[in-house]
Formats: structure tokens, C-alpha cells, sequence
């Protein structure tokens, strides 16, 4: 698996998420405090982009702007419906300013 640098750690501040395409992955990074995570960017419900929707920091879960399902941002797992799939959770690790993201 690939390791890839998605972007600066300044790129985020804490509690947002941001979307980025690499090498064929959409993918939705979001920095909480010292917290990173990485998800595949779209709902499995109806593919509108998580990067786009209300991060909750306290639960770490994200919620899709368009039906309001929430995701886990820790297992990908939905955590309300409509959506019953996860989405894909990439290993993540900052290096000096950069975030890396492992690729399948």
C-alpha cells in the first residue's frame, strides 16, 4: 500500500474537513485538536461529498449535508440512517507538516 501526502497539516484547523482526490480516491481529511482522520469522501447512501457536511467533535463522526446520515470517523461505520455501508477509513500519520495517507 502506498504511502501518499494529501496536504499541509496547516492546510486544516481543527474541527473542519476538506476534500481531496488522490490517485483515484476521493477522500474527506479531518483534523480535530491533535486528531487526524481519513474517510472516503462520499456517502455510500447517496454519493454527496462528507467533506461538504457538520463535523462533530466530541462523537468524531461526520454528517452527510444531503439525507443526514452520520458516519464514524473513526470505523467509517453509518451511525444513523439512511445510510446502512460504510465508507472507506484510511490510516493517516502526520510527518513534519505533511499529512500521509496509506492507499490500498
Amino acid at each position: 500500500m502506498p504511502d501518499v501526502r494529501v496536504c499541509s497539516a496547516s492546510d486544516l484547523k481543527a474541527g473542519s474537513a476538506i476534500r481531496f482526490e488522490v490517485a483515484g480516491h476521493g477522500l474527506c481529511v479531518v483534523k480535530l485538536e491533535e486528531h487526524w482522520y481519513v474517510i472516503g469522501d462520499r456517502c455510500t447512501h447517496g454519493a454527496y461529498s462528507l467533506s461538504e457536511g457538520d463535523v462533530w467533535e466530541d462523537a468524531r463522526e461526520i454528517e452527510c449535508p444531503a439525507h443526514g446520515s452520520i458516519f464514524s470517523l473513526e470505523t467509517g461505520e453509518p451511525q444513523s440512517l439512511p445510510a446502512t455501508k460504510p465508507v472507506p477509513v484510511y490510516a493517516v500519520r502526520i510527518d513534519g507538516d505533511d499529512v500521509i495517507v496509506t492507499l490500498p
